[in-house]
């Protein structure tokens, strides 16, 4: 005699495996569609992995949605440690990512789902190793990947700054957690001509890098685009500089250190919050839902003092004025004086104005300077490439860097050049030098 209890148990778990299978499909042909996924590799693994297995107790509604990710584990304040990112972050990593059969991949930051992804387009001969830093993390992508069957995926428990020389060299590194820095060992641990990929954050601005290794020590990019990813913990971990202002209404957040020989006084800065505010109009003007990821970065390469300012909503006065309902925008300190980018509404209701609010002694010629750099963004670089970014080790001379803005880091210097000179109001000459 059939159990109707297990009959009927088992009639649940395939209509829901169906279903997951029918969502699986619509989330890849909607990437197909926006252009995410490219390549038939891709394509394949990301039809085949079942991404349920990976978040249990998750609906599938909230597994497949083709944008957001799955949260799976919070620290004491509710932060999201470790997750499973978004169908289309994952699609864009692997297309950047270029795997191919029989590769050897280093995976940094645990989960399962990515790595099973990496262990179908390395195929049988290849190799994946995945890494973390927490026990819970990788006793659990561990588990996971044997339940779906990816037994052979290597998955280690350790700080990745160090990265995997044990199975090292690596054609491919993928860094799946937001990193300020690029450890040494990740470059040397890649082979000449592999690709190391970083969600890494330069001046504040968080990019996913595809960077290939061109000589010992040196990376250039191929390809960026700008993404948000969970913090990677451990020794590459980075505190911001946060400078609070007026009881909290206002913080000044600063990733990078600024260049050398350029200094601020900050109780300058802070007094001149207490200024009347100078309002500068560009006539650069952006869609609505238009990115403009490029226009910050040009911003971040072109002004010596960028950061950015957040505001606490909470203890708003309505002296600083995010663009549209952001709690935060990019900025630039000089002297004694800020200066920030917000944006107002045109005639065409699709577009909107950037503009600039600043204060302080030299608050017009600072918002003056800040809008003329949106007017070369829109002029010379909007629509294109975009800024090429390069690694050098920590301790290249400045006379052995190529041109473009330096960004000092613990581990290395970075550059970001753009592809034809272009001088900033602040005068520096910004340019792509390919020959370096």
């Amino acid at each position: 005699m059939t159990d109707t209890n297990t009959a009927s148990k088992t009639n649940g778990e395939t209509a829901n495996s169906d279903r997951a299978a029918h969502m699986r499909r619509q989330v890849v042909d909607e990437l197909i569609a926006e252009g995410t996924i490219v390549s038939a590799p891709v394509e394949t693994a990301m039809r085949k992995v079942p991404r349920e297995v990976f978040a249990p107790g998750v609906t599938l509604e909230d597994v497949y949605h083709v944008y957001n990710g799955v949260v799976t584990k919070r620290d004491e304040a509710g932060n999201s440690i470790s997750s499973i990112s978004a169908p289309q972050l994952q699609a864009h990593m692997l297309e950047q990512a270029e795997i191919s059969l029989g590769m050897n991949v280093l995976e940094v930051g645990s989960g399962g789902y990515n790595a099973a992804l990496l262990a179908e387009l390395v195929g049988p001969s290849g190799h994946v190793t995945t890494v973390d830093i927490d026990g819970d993390i990788t006793d659990r992508a561990r588990q996971l990947l044997a339940k779906a069957d990816y037994p052979q995926v290597n998955v280690l428990l350790a700080d990745a700054e160090a990265g995997v020389p044990d199975h090292a060299p690596y054609d491919r590194i993928l860094v799946t957690a937001g990193t300020w820095d690029v450890p040494g060992a990740w470059v040397d641990q890649l082979v000449e001509g592999g690709l190391l990929l970083v969600p890494l954050s330069v001046r504040g601005l968080s990019r996913t890098i595809a960077f290939e290794k061109i000589a010992k020590g040196r990376l250039i990019s191929r390809s960026s685009k700008s993404f948000g990813f969970v913090p990677i913990r451990g020794a590459g971990e980075h505190e911001s500089t946060l400078l609070v202002m007026r009881g909290g209404e206002v913080t000044v957040r600063i990733d990078d250190e600024f260049p050398a020989g350029f200094s601020v006084d900050w109780r300058c800065v802070e007094s001149a919050l207490d200024t009347p505010r100078v309002e500068v109009w560009s006539g650069a003007t952006i869609g609505r839902f238009e990115p403009w990821a490029t226009a910050q970065m040009w911003l971040a390469t072109a002004l010596p003092g960028f950061c950015r300012v957040v505001v606490d909503r909470e203890r708003s006065t309505g002296l600083i004025s995010p663009p549209g309902r952001h709690t935060a925008a990019v900025a630039a300190v000089s002297a004694g004086s800020l200066a920030y980018v917000t944006t107002r509404d045109t005639d065409d209701k699709d577009r909107v104005e950037f503009g600039v609010h600043a204060f302080g002694p030299n608050a017009a010629e600072l918002a003056e300077a800040v809008a003329e750099q949106l007017r070369i963004w829109e002029r010379d670089h909007r629509g294109g490439p975009g800024p090429q970014f390069r690694v050098y080790p920590a301790g290249t001379s400045d006379e052995q860097m190529p041109e473009g803005r330096v960004v000092d880091k613990k581990n290395a210097r970075i550059t970001i050049s753009w592809p034809h000179a272009a001088t900033a109001a602040c005068g520096q000459v910004v340019q792509h030098n390919p020959t370096k």
